[in-house]
């Protein structure tokens, strides 16, 4: 195996679309799929010194036990099965046979005891350390190997959420390792993994390059299947990926034009219409786990007031300003779960009805004397912006004397950490769970000033939803929140987003994903 980090840093103008090393152009060789990475990564291991384009490298070599599907619900992966005791304290996970690592060793449940101590261990310096030491989650108070494929983890109480601890994406998915990952003196080499490609070579600056693994063990058989998330059919069906690194996007999107590049993993909503017009171009898209919305401070002297909160609610056109901002991609949502997730259901989708009519008497109701009222806003991220200008006109056409407050994206979120504004539009990066999603707006506002919602039902609520392992359950708290959270309006939930990609002629099965992560498994390439 080579890898080789070099010293070269490709240059802001990405000079290397014309260098054969970095996009795989050779006259006698085959091109490797090539996909483009707006930035290098910051390491090859899992859920450490790492950022989003280090998860997604990472998620191509190694497995964890369990992982996101294609809507956010946890399946297994390299475990066949899970089985949770009555008492929700103990996880016992069944391995799948005849998983081959990528230097050939075979998975055993001594590999899972091995990999789980040494991300524990304080040197390690995994991040997710103290998700599974009970500083800031679940305490893990036992780990045990009774035999060759099974594991079994005892927990200090029951979680509902410790199935998607292991899974998260920052903390690596908890990647099985191959103890060949070290080097003979404890440090880091490289990810010796379970995935369907492996690590050839990174050059800093330039591209990350990783192999088919020939031995994967493809979780529904050599001949394929349904893709799942991370989990599902992964075939790899190219010898080589090559993620490259260039930093400007009028330069992606030239080499993709040029067939320089095959895929664009991360489009932005405002480039649709010109990648769309591209001949040989397809632009496709998935439904995202995120969300915008515009946040009130429920605090301030004048947000307080319930019927201007309600006059606010119905102010909104949804769906008009949904379709305009995301190239009619993604539709609108009024609910803290996400339209892809599993748990939106028929009472997920009840909303605050467009209706200027009763907005208005509702704003008469309220008292309110035509005070300027703030919506702070950044031009950072386009959509939310290009929201906030349609609410800012659909606010004052019902009488709301709305000032739009343009800030830089630094001091926006100053305002947003302090809870120091009116109103403010602001996206959220995904939760996969929607206990996690109520939890990031949800909280005592006297510690945690960010916090949007402060009720003390709803938070009892998420606590209760964060225990919680029976889905049936699961599913009342989550109906209960969202029937309660209409009433309360602490926010307005407008929606979650897409995960856009665009890919040249030539490339089949590429497909985006709610989770907004690149998957080269499954896409084939003509040569």
């Amino acid at each position: 195996m080579m890898i080789q980090p070099s010293k070269y840093i490709a240059p802001r103008c990405m000079a290397a679309l014309g260098l054969a090393l970095a996009l795989g152009a050779t006259a006698h060789a085959a091109t490797p799929l090539r996909i483009a990475l707006t930035a290098d990564i910051r390491s090859t291991q899992p859920g450490v010194n790492r950022d989003a384009n280090s998860d997604t490298i990472v998620q191509h070599m190694v497995e964890g036990l369990v992982a996101f599907g294609e809507n956010g619900d946890v399946k297994p992966l390299l475990a066949e099965s899970v089985d949770i005791s009555d008492d929700g304290k103990t996880y016992t996970f069944k391995l799948r046979p005849d998983v081959k690592f990528h230097n050939g060793a075979t998975l055993t449940s001594a590999d899972v005891l091995w990999t789980w101590q040494h991300y524990m261990d304080p040197k390690t310096s995994w991040r997710c350390r103290t998700e599974f030491d009970g500083r800031d989650g679940v305490r893990v108070e036992d780990v045990q190997a009774p035999d060759p494929s099974t594991v079994v983890f005892t927990l200090e109480r029951p979680n509902g959420l410790f199935l998607a601890s292991l899974s998260r994406l920052d903390c690596g998915g908890t990647g099985i390792l191959h103890r060949d990952s070290l080097r003979a003196d404890g440090t880091w080499d490289h990810p010796v993994g379970t995935g369907p490609f492996e690590l050839k070579e990174w050059r800093r600056g330039e591209y990350i390059s990783l192999t088919r693994f020939k031995d994967y063990a493809n979780r529904t058989g050599p001949e394929g299947g349904e893709r799942d998330g991370f989990t599902g059919s992964k075939r790899p069906l190219v010898d080589e990926v090559r993620f490259v690194i260039i930093p400007d996007e009028s330069t992606i999107k030239l080499a993709l034009q040029r067939s320089d590049i095959d895929i664009i993993a991360d489009v932005s909503t405002t480039d649709v219409p010109e990648l769309q017009g591209m001949k040989g171009i397809t632009v496709s898209h998935a439904n995202a786990l995120g969300m915008t919305g515009l946040l009130i401070q429920t605090r301030d002297q004048l947000m307080r007031n319930p019927k201007l909160r309600q006059a606010i609610a119905h102010a909104i056109d949804y769906p008009q300003l949904a379709d305009a901002v995301n190239e009619k991609l993604s539709p609108w949502n009024n609910s803290i779960v996400p339209l892809a997730s599993s748990y939106f259901n028929d009472e997920q989708k009840k909303g605050w009805a467009y209706d200027p009519a009763l907005a208005q008497k509702l704003l008469q109701e309220s008292g309110y004397q035509g005070q300027p009222i703030s919506l702070i806003a950044s031009r950072r991220y386009p959509q939310s912006y290009n929201a906030a200008v349609m609410m800012q006109a659909m606010l004052q056409s019902i009488g709301i004397n709305a000032r739009l407050d343009v800030m830089e994206w630094g001091a926006l979120q100053d305002r947003y950490v302090t809870g120091k504004y009116q109103m403010l539009a602001q996206p959220y990066s995904p939760r996969m769970d929607p206990a996690q999603s109520y939890e990031a707006v949800t909280g005592d506002k006297n510690t945690q000033p960010r916090k949007v919602w402060d009720n003390p039902q709803a938070i009892k609520l998420i606590d209760q939803a964060a225990m919680e392992t029976d889905r049936a359950k699961r599913q009342a708290i989550f109906d209960q929140l969202h029937e309660l959270f209409l009433q309360d309006i602490p926010t307005l939930p407008l929606y979650n987003g897409a995960d856009i990609g665009a890919y040249r002629e030539g490339i089949e099965g590429y497909v985006p994903w709610a989770l907004r992560k690149p998957r080269a498994w499954e896409v084939s390439k003509d040569q």
